[in-house]
């Protein structure tokens, strides 16, 4: 099994907030409840991942990641069918919304307010999503290895070995069957350059388009094809300049396939890939501390939600990592 980080190093560990609490309310029931029966299934599930994950990868700092705009404007403007399929219907006049079970938009506000109580950090930067904060501290990291969590494929384009090591745990299937991805381990799932597989995973995704999030994809080109062109020309921009080379042994084909997507690869590479310069606020310090913030607020809330042993677990873990 791949290490989780260096040797002597604890990792900053990322969280992709939105993509584990949707997950924490679908692999529970919404009968787990808080005692005045309020569902607290994802919350309960939430706290539980955090706790597992600080166990898992034995982190120094940690930083729960925010959606401060889960479908920001250039996205939009360059490709609009971008997460259209996930807009919520509303009246018009009235902003538009991503589309959340009625039962979990609640327990998003009782989340915040345990990782408030318990002194972990989030994160958020203005007009952008949590793809955006991710890729942008992962980016910036200096100090120590980063290991980010999420169950989006998108976040693979983030693993990297240099300047940084980044490593991406993929939740996709559950906690249970999570992947751990690296360089080395994003090339030889998905076909892509080993020197770039981290960039070049985000332009296998632009070729072969992307159902989650409303991208078409050049037409015709599947995954296999994609990623068959990605590792015979390196990248999307050899890609191109091959595919109007008349001198190159591009079949016709596939010239021609390029050719007519000519317009979504020009305004479509911005969109896949994630932002690494944001301006990103913290909510607190990201060093994990030892005792929790409010203990009192925190004690609070699981008498109140139900989910004292979840706390416990949650608490049990920043002794053990907290400083």
């Amino acid at each position: 099994m791949m290490s989780m980080t260096a040797p002597g190093k604890s990792p900053l560990l990322l969280l992709d907030g939105a993509s584990l609490w949707f997950r924490a309310y679908y692999a529970l029931p919404e009968s787990i409840t808080a005692p005045d029966g309020r569902p607290v299934n994802a919350v309960r599930g939430f706290v539980d991942m955090v706790a597992a994950l600080m166990a898992r990868t034995e982190p120094s700092r940690l930083v729960v990641c925010l959606d401060l705009n889960w479908r920001p404007q250039f996205r939009v403007d360059a490709v609009p069918s971008y997460k259209a399929h996930r807009v919520a219907e509303a009246a018009p006049g009235t902003p538009e919304s991503e589309e959340v079970p009625d039962s979990l938009s609640p327990q998003v506000d009782m989340i915040m307010a345990v990782l408030a109580a318990a002194g972990i950090a989030t994160a958020g930067a203005e007009g952008l999503e949590a793809d955006d904060v991710l890729g942008t501290l992962a980016f910036r990291e200096r100090q120590d290895p980063v290991v980010v969590v999420s169950g989006d494929r998108d976040l693979l384009q983030v693993a990297a070995d240099e300047p940084n090591q980044v490593k991406v745990l993929y939740v996709g299937r559950g906690l249970a069957k999570a992947e751990l991805f690296g360089p080395a381990e994003v090339a030889e799932k998905y076909g892509v350059p080993l020197d770039r597989a981290g960039e070049a995973y985000a332009e296998l995704a632009l070729l072969r388009g992307d159902a989650s999030d409303g991208l078409p994809g050049v037409k015709g080109v599947g995954e296999k094809t994609a990623s068959t062109l990605m590792l015979r020309y390196g990248s999307v921009t050899a890609l191109r300049a091959a595919a109007l080379d008349p001198t190159s042994d591009m079949a016709q084909g596939v010239r021609a396939k390029l050719s007519a997507a000519a317009g979504y690869l020009d305004a479509a590479l911005p969109v896949v890939r994630v932002v690494t310069d944001a301006e990103v606020d913290l909510s607190r310090s990201d060093v994990i501390p030892a005792v929790p913030a409010d203990a009192e607020r925190l004690g609070e809330l699981a008498e109140e939600l139900g989910i004292k042993g979840a706390v416990d677990r949650l608490v049990a873990a920043l002794a053990v990592h907290g400083a």
